[in-house]
């Protein structure tokens, strides 16, 4: 291999490590739950909070972590972001109640707000972008070690040691993340632009409050007056954000992406299915120890075969993509995705637990695949000029549309449950049944918008096929 490519191959290491960070402390903590609940004095199905602050702060700060990594460079960016993500971690160990916990949470998101963005960034710098699926597939490959570990290793913690150290074990990981970033990431840059401070304010009034009258109702108790307050502030910010960027002569997110037919598509399309995608993360630790009475070790243990459906996946999804092209693609998994998903809690229920390993892998594959299509298809046309804050409006409206998930999966429990939580009773299995009905149903609705993708003749190249982007200040 040449000497450039080795470098390369070092810098996407770098970045697979902050995937690695923030997708194991995501399965830990989604095991760890129901345990932190008790501890905390709190409600399972109230716990869905400690997740939505981290998502909520990221989705706030993911516009300016666009405009910081192109006028000071990845690497000051990328090394705050694992500095914070880990300081983050240790108050989260210190936490004594729900509210200090949600605090310290919010610290980890503003450092997860720069990690796994200006890390994709760093991927469209530094490879050709007829090669960045393939380079997407490397960085998150080994960073699927993280999810691999983590429901187990969430559920060993828990059931045998605390919770807490669920948070202290990122810490190493941080330490080690911080000295490889200072010894080989080199200093990408773009030229710099102003930054849009009405557009950020708006931006982050309606991701705010967009996302908090969701979880307003079962997780921080607001009024139904209040709910449909924030709700109708967060859809009104975004309209004035829209209107503000038709005329703003630099705006965080310049509107003319969005008259790349693949950028539209690949954007609206994301939004939701990662609606749905996001619910299960949270729901089917939950459905495991709540609804059938698993431990939370043996929980974690029943997820690991999602994790390596993703893994063992990943390397085909450029050949997969190549052969049968984008549309088909999308549409194919995306309407399989929903019958996998029904068919878990069906099994659970009818005591078919043999099956749900096998379920669990094949929703891993079934996941990995549409994610990373998703993903390249979003991003693939887009010029070097936009290329920043394409990136950022797609991480910004995945963290939402993941908090979304989570907040209405966490209504539908209330609902269905009457917040009535023992242990393997059959009114809250019921409660659980409806819910996944409901996510099959919302995972539907982007199979309209994929069936509009345009043919693609394009091909994605293997990684290691061409030249390194030249784009680096050192």
């Amino acid at each position: 291999m040449k000497k450039s490519h080795v470098n390369v191959r070092w810098q996407l290491w770098i970045v697979a490590l902050g995937f690695f960070m923030q997708s194991l402390d995501t399965t830990i903590l989604n095991t760890a739950l129901p345990s932190m609940a008790v501890s905390l004095n709190e409600s399972p199905l109230q716990m869905q909070s400690v997740i939505v602050a981290y998502i909520l702060t990221v989705a706030v700060g993911l516009p300016a972590s666009g405009w910081l990594a192109d006028r000071i460079g990845v690497k000051p960016v990328f090394l705050s972001a694992i500095v914070l993500f880990t300081f983050g971690s240790l108050l989260c160990a210190q936490s004594e109640s729900l509210q200090e916990l949600i605090r310290a949470r919010v610290i980890q998101g503003i450092g997860g707000a720069m990690m796994v963005p200006v890390g994709r960034l760093t991927v469209m710098k530094i490879v050709p972008r007829e090669q960045y699926m393939a380079a997407m597939t490397f960085v998150t490959l080994p960073g699927q070690v993280g999810p691999l570990m983590g429901p187990a290793l969430g559920g060993f913690l828990v059931e045998y040691a605390s919770w807490h150290w669920i948070f202290l074990i990122n810490i190493p990981v941080g330490i080690i993340g911080v000295l490889a970033i200072l010894m080989i990431m080199p200093n990408y840059k773009m030229p710099p632009r102003p930054f849009d401070v009405v557009g950020f304010i708006l931006l982050a009034i309606g991701m705010a409050t967009i996302t908090l009258s969701l979880d307003g109702h079962s997780g921080l108790g607001l009024t139904p007056t209040a709910i449909l307050f924030l709700c109708t502030s967060g859809v009104a910010a975004l309209g004035l954000y829209w209107l503000h960027a038709r005329r703003a002569k630099a705006p965080l997110f310049n509107l003319a992406m969005f008259k790349i037919p693949t950028f539209a598509l690949g954007l609206t399309g994301s939004l939701f299915a990662r609606i749905g995608g996001g619910m299960l993360p949270f729901m089917t630790p939950l459905f495991l120890q709540v609804g059938l009475g698993f431990s939370p070790f043996h929980a974690g243990l029943m997820m690991i075969p999602m994790i390596i459906g993703s893994m063992s996946i990943k390397r085909l999804v450029v050949q997969i993509v190549n052969r049968y092209g984008y549309r088909v693609v999308l549409s194919i998994a995306t309407l399989a995705l929903p019958v996998i998903t029904l068919l878990i809690p069906i099994a659970g229920l009818l005591g078919w637990y043999v099956l749900i390993p096998f379920l669990l892998f094949m929703l891993g594959v079934t996941n990995a695949v549409r994610f990373s299509t998703m993903n390249t298809l979003t991003l693939k046309d887009l010029p070097d000029e936009l290329a920043s804050s394409g990136n950022s409006l797609l991480s910004m409206v995945m963290q939402l549309s993941m908090s979304l998930g989570v907040s209405i999966a966490g209504i539908l429990l209330g609902i269905f449950s009457m917040h009535h939580v023992a242990v393997g009773s059959p009114d809250v299995q019921q409660a659980f049944l409806y819910t996944y009905l409901c996510i099959g149903l919302i995972m539907l609705i982007p199979t309209a918008i994929f069936a509009r993708v345009p043919k693609d003749s394009a091909k994605n190249v293997l990684l290691g096929s061409g030249n390194r982007r030249d784009k680096s200040d050192n």
